[in-house]
């Protein structure tokens, strides 16, 4: 509370009116204490009291925080995308390359989104006063956010149709439906043959078939613009109170997966045909790791399967609380991530085995990758079993609970970010409003994602706004902290956040030192090159549709937007100092003055306020004479 009185030296003038007594056990006046040496009449300046700001919510339990993470980390590509790189890149084998990348790339970028969130209690873009120069790694974070939460739902919309629709026997994509009668009966006789999953998928659900391409998206397709909304609606109510009700949801939305998996790997374990399925999945080409592809594609696996460089990691991390064992929680969600992906390949290709048997064709034919295996080849594996809906109702409601975990993670790094950047908007209400904007403003930008053509644009979004730039956004990041703020100072850092550092953590401290200073940015580097010539050498196609030049320039303007925040902001920052350039280059690599105060939201509960000032004299720290007694 304000200081309302002041005791002084002996002999000075009392006031007339008695103040309220405060103590104030830090002020001590020195041996020339003297109130006439005052350069101004009256009583010595008070100090100044700040207005208390609000509390920063914490996790209210361990297990929240772990969900959450895993959940944004367990997403889609586990599912879709890892067992398709595990057969096309040498089956078991690829494990190899995937557990390197993992120990030397994985690990060491996930810890340090981690530690750089929980020790500054910030988001993507406050967090950077430990050095303002890097400021722009935070706004580009945040615009990969954006943009992949622009996209993302759309996924979950999808997710929403086929769920409505497995509500259904026979299921509508099945041979045993009457209107796929023709297409099932031509199977055999015709050279450019569809089948029926993949004519639902294009022409019932898409409706691609009436676009010519970018330039020609058509009208929106509204059974998906209503999902489409169900989804941000949803959303939106899960994550009305923050990490308050998010936190509670991923108790469901988390552990779900795994339930689905298991069930599905069992079911999949009974079915004729289905160890051909595995035994593809994990036959070996030794010959495969002298590929640089494959290391390649192990990289990118691992980086974007972790979600790092998003800002959701950063996010989410900022809520714990400060003593939180950092270096076990990275342990525990990384591998458990990359275990999930493993596994799940197992439940995809024993059912994709067990198609390709009842086909009488190879496995390999009826193996595919993203919304490829999520729509079209999986379902229609899944319309073979017997009870095929329950099947489908079970495989679409994890595909489901998959994306809105990931989404969570996305929505809450922008929403941190920008209430940690106008603090004014922390209010629930206003929160609330910021909400329910950005909500609105996603599902009014990704109407055009649901449009006849709208698979074109999302497949153009999807490429290039997680491609080179959130690499460089990572490698910067890394470099950023390694050198500017000082590899050495950030492990004290993690260090003063475990209080009781067991042994095993200080030598994996020492590990970590050595890949953020040099193994993670050489292959973070290797990754980003082999992108370019990956992105320059192979055109961007969607089935038999490629892109035109106008679209490919398109998408790399998005990774470009990214790439420019960090110098456009980096020289805002030199241009905020004073001095030579060296000198402003020295000034905005150094940490804010409000850096190193994260500590006090969770001491300040230890702190007592006294209703008392007490000024100490110079009397005080004089022995009393021999014999004295002082009341």
């Amino acid at each position: 509370m304000p200081c309302t009185g002041h005791l002084d030296t002996p002999g000075a003038p009392a006031p007339a009116t008695p103040p309220e007594p405060t103590v104030n056990i830090f002020h001590t006046e020195g041996p020339t204490a003297d109130p006439t040496s005052q350069p101004w009449p009256g009583p010595p300046p008070q100090p100044e009291i700040l207005a208390p700001s609000t509390p920063r919510e914490t996790w209210a339990g361990k297990y929240e925080f772990l969900l959450s993470c895993l959940g944004y980390c367990v997403g889609l590509g586990n599912v879709w995308r890892f067992p398709y790189l595990c057969y096309r890149n040498g089956g078991g084998i690829f494990l190899i390359p995937y557990f390197i990348m993992l120990l030397v790339t994985g690990l060491p970028l996930f810890l340090m989104e981690l530690s750089l969130g929980q020790y500054g209690a910030a988001g993507p873009i406050t967090v950077w006063k430990c050095c303002p120069l890097l400021k722009g790694i935070g706004i580009a974070m945040l615009i990969v956010s954006s943009l992949v939460s622009l996209y993302y739902n759309v996924i979950i919309a999808w997710a929403f149709y086929y769920l409505g629709s497995s509500f259904q026997s026979p299921l509508p994509w099945s041979c045993d439906a009457p209107w796929n009668a023709d297409l099932c009966q031509n199977a055999s006789g015709s050279a450019v043959w569809v089948s029926a999953s993949e004519f639902f998928w294009n022409e019932q659900v898409l409706g691609v078939t009436h676009s010519s391409g970018l330039g020609n998206p058509g009208p929106v397709r509204w059974p998906l613009a209503l999902c489409l909304l169900a989804a941000w609606v949803l959303v939106f109510l899960c994550m009305l109170k923050g990490i308050r009700s998010s936190g509670k949801v991923v108790y469901f939305t988390a552990t779900f997966p795994y339930l689905v998996i298991l069930i599905l790997i069992v079911r999949g374990a009974t079915l004729e045909g289905s160890l051909s399925g595995v035994r593809f999945y994990l036959s070996s080409d030794w010959s495969r790791l002298q590929s640089a592809q494959v290391w390649s594609d192990a990289a990118s696996q691992i980086f974007y399967s972790l979600g790092i460089g998003f800002g959701g990691l950063l996010s989410m991390a900022s809520y714990n609380k400060f003593d939180n064992n950092v270096i076990r929680d990275t342990l525990v969600i990384a591998i458990g991530n990359c275990c999930t992906s493993f596994f799940a390949g197992f439940a995809i290709f024993s059912v994709l085995g067990h198609m390709a048997w009842k086909k009488q064709v190879p496995v390999g034919s009826v193996a595919a990758s993203g919304p490829g295996l999520a729509f079209v080849a999986y379902p229609e594996a899944l319309s073979l079993l017997p009870g095929s809906p329950f099947w489908s109702i079970l495989f679409f409601l994890m595909l489901f609970t998959l994306g809105v975990d990931t989404l969570f993670g996305n929505i809450e790094g922008i929403t941190t970010a920008i209430l940690d950047e106008f603090p004014a908007l922390r209010d629930w209400r206003r929160k609330m409003a910021l909400l329910g904007v950005l909500c609105t403003s996603f599902y009014l930008l990704g109407l055009l994602l649901v449009t006849q053509g709208g698979i074109f644009w999302f497949t153009l979004i999807d490429t290039y706004s997680t491609g080179f730039g959130l690499i460089i956004v990572a490698l910067f990041m890394c470099l950023g902290i390694a050198f500017c703020y000082g590899v050495n100072q950030f492990c004290q850092d993690i260090v003063d956040m475990i209080c009781r550092c067991p042994p095993w953590c200080s030598h994996m401290l020492g590990y970590f030192k050595v890949c953020w200073a040099f193994l993670t940015p050489c292959l973070l580097l290797f990754t980003l090159i082999y992108t370019f010539l990956d992105m320059y050498g192979v055109p961007l196609r969607y089935g038999t549709y490629e892109f035109p030049a106008w679209g490919t320039s398109l998408g790399v303007c998005m990774g470009v937007l990214t790439c420019l925040q960090i110098p456009l902001w980096a020289v805002v920052a030199l241009c905020r100092e004073s001095g030579t350039l060296s000198d402003r280059f020295r000034k905005a690599t150094q940490p804010l003055h409000s850096w190193r105060t994260a500590t006090a939201r969770d001491v300040a509960g230890d702190v007592i306020d006294v209703p008392f000032t007490i000024t100490l004299t110079n009397s005080d720290f004089t022995a009393p004479p021999h014999g004295s007694s002082q009341a």
